[in-house]
């Protein structure tokens, strides 16, 4: 059993959001407790599962009173969790930090790169920690792609293609997930945390070129130090290998490297239990470490496609 006075407080902010019940874990296999949590929409039963006796709120006005009283009365919040929409990750991070909490965020941290840089001045000013989930840089697979090419030759340029199809119904589009201003689109929304894993094994951009951008499907060509890649993005469920539809699947993940197949379909459900563990033991990833991929996302969704020009993704325009 973990010692009382070891146990941190923690509050969630998005407690109804999809991603939330990854957080809810990993608060719990932690052996941390729970005491708050926020979300407008009040079909959030799942935390019965984890921490029925948290305190929940519909409103941020009511949750941010409970917060400060809490704080008054000597429970301190160590932590807030935030699983909000993208474009509240900023505010909310704001909050976390004039709590006198640290934060941690899910991806993408932020949507405009600038909005790092006022950040990190925020952090520093209340000596608080703002955390990144990048889950990704955890998974078994990825972790041993990244020990291969850091003991590859220097100058080697490895050959890549990104494939990712996680088919979304219509409500995907009426939700927040389906307004650019709100989630910054496909390729932030759905790519960021690829490409902030490219990037952390490959070195920076040096070049990023964009093919196709809609409102479900996103193509391009991004130079890395010391990778090409070709990637494409989709939401539509045709788009998924026949192979795949015949095993009852709707997402499919594919990264070739050097035309050999990274294995990585599993082991995702545990990697924000990690997060968790190594954000407690002061080992995070911070800020700034988000910049280089929200940079990356930030150019694509502004970009002018250039359609079938160049090096392309060949499901870029199936």
């Amino acid at each position: 059993m973990k010692n009382p006075e070891k146990i941190k407080n923690f509050a969630i902010i998005g407690v109804g959001g999809y991603i939330a019940i990854r957080h809810l874990r990993a608060v719990k296999d932690t052996g941390n407790r729970l005491l708050a949590s926020l979300d407008p929409c009040d079909s959030v039963g799942i935390i019965d599962s984890f921490f029925p006796e948290s305190d929940f709120f519909v409103e941020f006005e009511r949750f941010d009173r409970h917060i400060d009283k809490l704080r008054r009365s000597g429970i301190q919040m160590d932590y807030i969790s935030i699983c909000s929409p993208n474009y509240l990750h900023d505010s909310h991070i704001r909050f976390a930090m004039r709590s006198g909490a640290d934060a941690i965020c899910e991806k993408p941290i932020v949507l405009n790169p600038w909005n790092l840089d006022a950040l990190n001045e925020i952090e520093k000013e209340f000596g608080k920690k703002i955390c990144n989930i990048l889950q990704l840089r955890l998974h078994p697979s990825i972790v041993q792609l990244k020990q291969r090419i850091d003991s590859a030759p220097k100058d080697k340029i490895h050959d890549i293609v990104l494939t990712y199809i996680t088919s979304r119904g219509r409500w995907y589009h009426i939700s927040w997930k389906g307004n650019q201003s709100k989630s910054g689109g496909i390729a932030t929304n759905i790519g960021v945390h690829f490409f902030d894993m490219l990037i952390w094994i490959f070195g920076g951009v040096k070049k990023n070129v964009v093919h196709r951008l809609d409102e479900e499907k996103a193509a391009g060509y991004l130079e890395l130090e010391n990778a090409r890649i070709k990637w494409f993005l989709s939401l539509d469920y045709n788009d998924i290998p026949q192979e795949i539809k015949n095993k009852g699947m709707r997402t499919y993940r594919s990264i070739t490297v050097d035309n050999k197949e990274i294995e990585f379909s599993g082991g995702f459900t545990d990697l924000h239990t990690e997060s968790y563990k190594r954000i407690l033991e002061g080992d995070h990833f911070p800020l700034m470490e988000a910049k280089p991929s929200i940079e990356t996302v930030y150019t694509i969704r502004n970009s002018e496609p250039l359609g079938k020009k160049g090096d392309y993704h060949p499901f870029g325009f199936k």
